[in-house]
């Protein structure tokens, strides 16, 4: 696709800041300031009104293949284990024939005209679908490379030990253009947390691949999984390279057992991944982000068949992050939209952005007068630009 026309965009308010107007070209922010001269060559004009502007939202950890979005209602009668959900969906999606490339489409547009422009998304893999869902996906990111940037990662939903052959669907999965590889719970899934690391930094080890580990785990059986993941971080020389999802167990420890851990997470340059469900515990914020430890947000699932919840607004659930972690001062929601913003972007690795010359433009104005307000308030979003392009209006795509 050809690069954007000239954008000049005035009178907006970067994070609640005073009013300036920004000049967009291939792209990229070109120019910040006061009273912009229009460039003589043909340039197209936006007023901003005065909206509050925000870089581009972040979606840290959704599952767009598994997503209902759209579709008839689904009713859910699973049971309550974890091991219910992974079992009941991977069924229904094999009797429907679950269209994963329809479907992620839909989501990853719904996230868009929200504002979403850069997101990473979770895929199955496992021995009953292949690589379907991956193949499915991986047309929706193609489809959409213009305007959002997905992070894909080959996840093994169904365990990784327990059904044979995963492994060896992962290193294909890598090969056939997953970003990142996935893993999930070594303990209370694989049953075997030695086997099942070893494996799965074994293929990260091949791939040069960065890890995303679902770690539901609760109190010392998750915190055993996370030092056992961090000994092989170390001795493997992957630093920076290891996020961890959900990490439940560093809610339920006391302080004397967590905050030694949360360090040295921080030391070894991982990241922590939250939806900030209200039903289990959760790691600490503010003193993961004391310690120096990334911490971004996620909506998990989305209408799927493991819940009815979700909204692909990340304006929501910097609301939601700060409802879980009671933060009511203005500066507090300050905090939760870094982490669907600077730290998303920094966490998940996505490059060139933010509000400063030289950074992708990737835009979103919202009728608010603060943050605060647009995380509690969540208008829908008077403008979306993404790579330099209008891409969506009053909640509407274009």
């Amino acid at each position: 696709m050809s690069l954007p026309d000239p954008l000049l965009i005035r009178n907006v308010r970067p994070l609640g800041r005073a009013p300036v107007d920004l000049l967009l070209r291939d792209g990229r922010i070109a120019a910040i300031g006061s009273a912009l001269e229009a460039p003589q060559e043909r340039i197209d004009i936006e007023d901003g009104g005065g909206a509050l502007l925000l870089p581009g939202l972040v979606e840290g950890h959704t599952h767009l293949d598994k997503t209902l979005w759209g579709m008839a209602w689904y009713r859910n009668e699973v049971g309550t284990r974890l091991v219910d959900k992974i079992d009941n969906e991977r069924a229904f999606r094999e009797a429907s024939g679950h269209d994963a490339a329809g479907q992620s489409l839909a989501l990853a547009r719904a996230f868009l005209v929200r504002g979403t422009t850069r997101l990473r998304t979770h895929v199955d893999i496992d021995t009953q679908a292949g690589l379907r869902h991956l193949e499915g996906v991986a047309r929706t990111r193609e489809a959409m490379q213009a305007l959002q940037q997905i992070q894909i990662v080959a996840f093994p939903q169904s365990g990784l030990l327990q059904r044979p052959g995963t492994a060896a669907l992962l290193e294909q999965a890598m090969g056939a253009g997953a970003d990142l590889l996935g893993g999930l719970d070594p303990c209370a899934i694989d049953g075997d947390p030695v086997r099942s690391l070893d494996t799965l930094f074994g293929i990260a080890e091949r791939r040069g691949c960065g890890l995303d580990i679902h770690l539901h785990e609760p109190g010392a059986m998750g915190a055993f999984s996370l030092g056992l993941i961090m000994d092989r971080i170390a001795a493997l020389g992957m630093q920076g390279k290891v996020a961890i999802s959900h990490g439940f167990c560093l809610g339920d420890l006391p302080p004397a057992e967590r905050d030694p851990l949360i360090a040295r997470m921080a030391q070894l340059g991982m990241v922590l991944i939250t939806s900030a469900p209200p039903s289990r515990s959760v790691p600490p914020l503010l003193a993961c982000r004391q310690a120096g430890l990334t911490v971004l947000g996620g909506n998990d699932g989305i209408r799927d068949t493991w819940s009815p919840y979700g909204n692909p607004d990340m304006l929501e659930r910097a609301m939601l992050i700060g409802l879980r972690y009671n933060l009511r001062r203005d500066d507090e929601l300050d905090v939760a939209l870094d982490c669907v913003t600077h730290a998303g972007a920094r966490g998940c690795g996505f490059e060139a952005y933010g509000l400063a010359p030289g950074d992708r433009a990737d835009l979103v104005l919202v009728d608010a007068q603060t943050v605060a307000e647009a995380i509690v308030a969540r208008p829908p979003r008077r403008l979306v630009v993404a790579g330099g392009r209008i891409c969506a209006r009053n909640g509407s795509l274009i």
